[in-house]
């Protein structure tokens, strides 16, 4: 019981220095620029951590140790696609989307941008977009909640569908009081607790088995598959589509726009070399730390965990292993992750609702305090959303992130390319996009045709649409074409 009751007073220190942020930066959210951009004043520190923060998520502590502890190094060809994908994102994508954003009528959201981009007056390329962010992120923000519920249920032995709602409250009240400010400080208190977190459970608990050397042969023993990339759980090889499945989820860093927000939110393009190399330096030890949690819960919780309760092994190890107060710091580091994606998530989906929806259809002179407003209240109505689909306990959080992750990359990802870098890319081939992207997703993940990853036709021909569209097309605009030109002239 005093184990319990101290782990619980960290979880509320924590919770009320988390909030505490979202009422101070209340006092300095007055427009839309400030409650989803931060008026574009964040640094390297802050942008790469928050980027990798809301990135990872709670699946990093949960979900792919969990898929290490029965798959060993077979779980690493995601974690390999994901490094890749991050680095592309940070080289290729950052430095020429926070300048476009900018010289695009000054974009606060990935539709917003497209919109302007093309100038598209059909207010399509708000809608469109808007509707599968919508649809994406209720998912999403919902293996969120599902790692909420899980965590309280695990540690304190809370039912599931109490701690789905204590710990969406606590995301919730910082998103709708702070906004952007409030979720990027937070992540990157987040991001750093993650980051040491991770590291500490695997090596504390390779000390406890007698040393690395010991752990590595015992792992050896019990566990000779681990091992081996190629060797799927069932001891069958992992096949060709199976390995373009795993690989395919760093595809959809490119479409993911709670990531590409940060991008729009950093001070200068200057400091983007900076932000990259942190970024790549924590995402790098982060995921290899996340794949030793799972091979090494295998033989320090050897038989113990199965179906569901396998996303659990860094959370069972951590309560065993660590005093009372570490285990409570450690612990918090869990919530941290799920806080930090989840009210990413949350402040996009609601600028998707009251920038695309409300004010472009609804309200078009609603003034800038209405329009924080009704973010605000957004947030609640998505979190109910995502709450009600998240309630069933025999979830798996690396499905639901897989299934939402797909979306946003098919959707949004060549589009986001082709916009950033092809100059005869057009209006109607960007939607067209867009819509085959996205529903290419929502239909393939229904039929699981061939065992592919549903990311990957679904990028592929997204790619194919707006390449075909847009050649059939008649040519840009002068002015899209000259605004295009103008971000290439500029410094990156």
């Amino acid at each position: 019981m005093t184990h319990n009751v101290i782990i619980i007073l960290t979880f509320v220190v924590y919770m009320i220095l988390m909030m505490g942020i979202g009422v101070y930066y209340y006092r300095r959210t007055s427009n839309m620029s400030d409650y989803f951009l931060g008026n574009r004043r964040l640094g390297a520190w802050v942008t790469s951590m928050s980027a990798e923060a809301s990135d990872m998520s709670g699946w990093m502590l949960m979900g792919l140790p969990g898929f290490a502890y029965i798959a060993g190094l077979n779980a690493g060809w995601i974690a390999l696609g994901l490094a890749i994908g991050t680095w592309a994102n940070w080289r290729f994508i950052a430095a020429r989307l926070r300048i476009y954003t900018e010289l695009a009528n000054n974009s606060l959201t990935l539709p917003d941008f497209l919109e302007n981009r093309f100038e598209d007056r059909t207010k399509l390329l708000r809608i469109i977009p808007a509707v599968f962010i919508l649809v994406f992120f209720i998912i999403y923000t919902s293996s969120g909640f599902v790692a909420a519920g899980r965590l309280f249920e695990t540690i304190f032995g809370v039912p599931y569908n109490i701690s789905i709602f204590i710990g969406a409250g606590v995301v919730v009240f910082y998103t709708f009081v702070g906004g952007f400010l409030a979720v990027s400080r937070t992540d990157f208190i987040q991001g750093v607790m993650m980051f040491f977190a991770i590291l500490v459970v695997p090596i504390c608990a390779s000390l406890a088995l007698g040393g690395f050397d010991v752990t590595g042969e015992l792992i050896y023993t019990d566990h000779p598959s681990f091992f081996d990339p190629f060797q799927k759980p069932d001891g069958s090889t992992l096949g060709f589509i199976e390995f373009i499945s795993l690989m395919g989820w760093g595809l959809g860093y490119f479409g993911q726009p709670h990531i590409l927000v940060r991008f729009m939110a950093i001070h200068h393009s200057s400091e983007l070399k900076q932000a990259t190399r942190i970024a790549m330096t924590w995402v790098v030890i982060s995921l290899s730390a996340a794949l030793a949690v799972g091979m090494v819960g295998a033989v320090f919780l050897p038989g113990e965990l199965s179906g569901t309760a396998t996303e659990t092994v860094f959370l069972v190890m951590t309560n065993r292993m660590f005093t009372p107060l570490i285990a409570g710091l450690v612990l918090a580091a869990v919530l941290a992750a799920i806080m930090s994606t989840a009210s990413s998530q949350l402040l996009v989906a609601s600028s998707a609702f009251a920038q695309d929806f409300y004010h472009s259809l609804m309200h078009k002179n609603a003034s800038q305090s209405e329009l924080v407003w009704i973010s605000r209240v957004s947030v609640l109505v998505i979190a109910g959303m995502a709450i009600f689909l998240g309630l069933n306990p025999n979830n798996f959080i690396l499905d639901m992130v897989a299934y939402a992750w797909a979306g946003f990359g098919a959707a949004f990802g060549p589009a986001l390319l082709c916009a950033l870098f092809w100059r005869r890319a057009t209006r109607n081939g960007v939607l067209a996009g867009i819509i085959v992207g996205g529903v290419t997703v929502l239909v393939w993940k229904q039929f699981a045709l061939w065992g592919l990853y549903e990311i990957v036709p679904g990028f592929v021909l997204s790619l194919l649409a707006i390449v075909m569209v847009s050649l059939l097309d008649k040519e840009p605009n002068a002015s899209v074409t000259e605004t295009f030109d103008a971000v290439g002239k500029s410094h990156i």
